[in-house]
């Protein structure tokens, strides 16, 4: 084994997994004993991020916003899991993995990036407001700093539910009947009262970004916010996968597009460039 420049052996240090001959812990635990069958996949998820015991009442809140996350139909990243297999039927991690990569700014992204913003606002009060009037004028204060350097709130609006997220009023609810509603979703929840007032439009409180709302309340590192996104999207395309089996489109979906591709004299793309 090598050593390091002092002299002394390298030291790999870990709280997480260890294994010996006949035996796994996990968390300090022993995992066959301790933990399966005693502790679901999302209590794990919350202890092996934050090192802490969750309540009961903050594992159904991380559940509840995981299950808001994991299928929305034909998003773009169902789709690219699904080509992905139509062409390497034999790669299930491939397309499971194609899936995730597109998991940015446009899809899930809007999670962390609404819990960022949220947390940096949280972060930079002196004192926490107690009463939703309070809050609105914390909130009115973001939201004209935001339209006056024309920045976007994350997760204001949505492009398909207009009037209404049916994910916010669940998460909100849940939040509140399991104590886990905290100043991320009071401020959210008080953007969504007074942006029309500024941006003289009424926009939906996106699910996505009640989840990264939801998810800072809950504790976890906001730098890692979209990984549970993540989490939840790799259930529903493992779902997708399993409906590709049943009832195939990726093919017609390549066909269509072969069928219905046009060829563009690259010339005329250069002259409109040059005018």
């Amino acid at each position: 084994m090598s050593t390091r420049a002092d002299g002394r052996e390298p030291r790999f240090p870990t709280s997480l997994g260890m294994s010996t001959t006949s035996t796994i812990t996990l968390l300090g635990e022993d995992l066959a004993s301790d933990l399966m069958g005693s502790v679901s996949l999302t209590e794990l998820a919350y202890r092996i991020v934050t090192l802490r015991t969750p309540t009961a009442g903050q594992v159904r809140m991380l559940d509840a916003c995981l299950l808001a996350l994991a299928d929305h139909g034909f998003t773009p990243t169902a789709i690219a899991a699904r080509l992905t297999y139509l062409s390497a039927p034999d790669s299930v991690q491939g397309a499971m993995a194609a899936g995730l990569l597109g998991g940015g700014s446009r899809f899930l992204g809007v999670t962390e990036d609404s819990g960022q913003f949220l947390h940096a606002v949280v972060e930079g009060l002196g004192t926490a407001p107690e009463t939703p009037g309070e809050w609105d004028e914390v909130a009115r204060d973001v939201v004209r700093e935001a339209r006056a350097h024309k920045r976007i709130i994350p997760g204001l609006g949505h492009p398909v539910h207009k009037r209404l997220d049916p994910r916010t009023p669940a998460l909100v609810r849940i939040a509140t009947e399991e104590h886990c509603y905290g100043p991320h979703l009071a401020l959210f929840e008080a953007i969504g009262r007074v942006h029309p007032e500024s941006l003289g439009r009424t926009l939906v409180l996106n699910g996505a970004g009640v989840v990264g709302a939801g998810l800072a309340d809950l504790g976890l590192p906001v730098k890692l916010l979209r990984g549970f996104a993540l989490i939840a999207r790799a259930v529903g395309l493992l779902g997708q996968l399993a409906e590709e089996e049943r009832m195939p489109i990726g093919m017609d979906t390549y066909l269509l597009l072969e069928h219905h591709a046009e060829f563009v004299d690259p010339m005329t793309l250069v002259a409109n460039d040059d005018d």
